[in-house]
């Protein structure tokens, strides 16, 4: 998930928004190049957002279904999930690579990226448009909603039952591991659905604008009130990225352990060289002293 949301920074942030707004005549802005690099902005976001969506069914399972856990949540069928969402992902956007014509032709070659006008008219376009409408952001909306509830209510009925048979006597003064853990995950899942919501509602506004007004994407008219929103909601889409890196990630025990491994990393490799000149050098002085 953490390299799903980086490919989103580097391809949505870097290699479009930045190089397109302060290097547009660089290679990356010829046309057939520009036009890979947004087939893979769009591949990137749809993996982010169904890792999401996989990561919080996976917790699902793992709170509500303890029986499938043994089953579902292991290292194979991790594999496998991330495999398919990645494979789907490439299909599902290569057509975007076909809708694109170019900007502008100075001394015949061909710069930047512009939506066809056909895009918003021809019928194949236009279910286009509506499937990955429904499936990247709205299905991802609906779904993470749903299971997050679930598992809340979960959480909430099983810490009750917890309470009751645990007793009220002395339990103000007594701190329960286990339903700490429980109130953490509660947060956990809370944080998870509100910044998903938060961050892409814009963006799902004006998919939804476009489908039912004469709106359009990537018109550059930066006067128009829906470029406005539509720039605005491609930013809070990328703090998404970073915000889920963090959430799913970093407060997970076992990433931070991996984390601080990578940092420690170059220090251990330091002081490994050091250690072994130094255990050359006393072998030189020995042989030396010997000598």
């Amino acid at each position: 998930m953490a390299v799903g949301d980086l490919m989103v920074l580097i391809f949505e942030v870097i290699l479009y928004e930045i190089v397109d707004g302060y290097f547009p005549y660089s290679f990356l802005n010829h046309t057939p190049v520009c036009k890979v690099v947004l087939t893979l902005l769009f591949v990137s976001v749809d993996c982010s957002v169904w890792l999401t969506v996989a990561f919080t069914f996976d917790r699902f399972i793992t709170i509500c279904h303890q029986v499938w856990q043994t089953k579902y949540c292991t290292e194979k069928t991790a594999t496998l999930v991330i495999g398919l969402v990645c494979l789907l992902s490439i299909l599902e956007n290569v057509p975007y690579y076909f809708i694109y014509e170019p900007r502008e032709v100075i001394e015949n070659v061909a710069w930047s990226c512009y939506v066809k006008s056909s895009f918003y008219i021809l019928p194949v376009w236009v279910a286009f448009l509506w499937l990955e409408t429904v499936f990247t952001p709205f299905a991802p909306f609906v779904l993470i909603l749903i299971l997050n509830s679930i598992t809340i209510r979960h959480i909430l009925l099983a810490s009750r039952v917890r309470s009751g048979l645990r007793g009220k006597k002395g339990a103000e003064n007594q701190t329960d591991p286990e339903m700490e853990s429980r109130r953490r995950s509660i947060i956990l899942l809370l944080a998870i659905s509100g910044s998903f919501i938060l961050f892409w509602a814009v963006n799902l506004i004006c998919y939804v604008q476009v489908q039912f007004t004469d709106a359009q994407f990537l018109q550059a008219t930066y006067n128009d009130p829906f470029t406005i929103a539509e720039l605005s909601g491609y930013m809070l889409k990328c703090m998404s990225s970073c915000t889920n890196t963090f959430i799913y990630a970093v407060s997970q025990r076992k990433f931070r352990e991996e984390l601080q491994n990578v940092f420690k990393w170059p220090l251990l490799l330091v002081m490994n060289v050091v250690n072994i000149m130094k255990q050359k050098n006393v072998l030189v002085f020995t042989v030396r002293s010997r000598g």
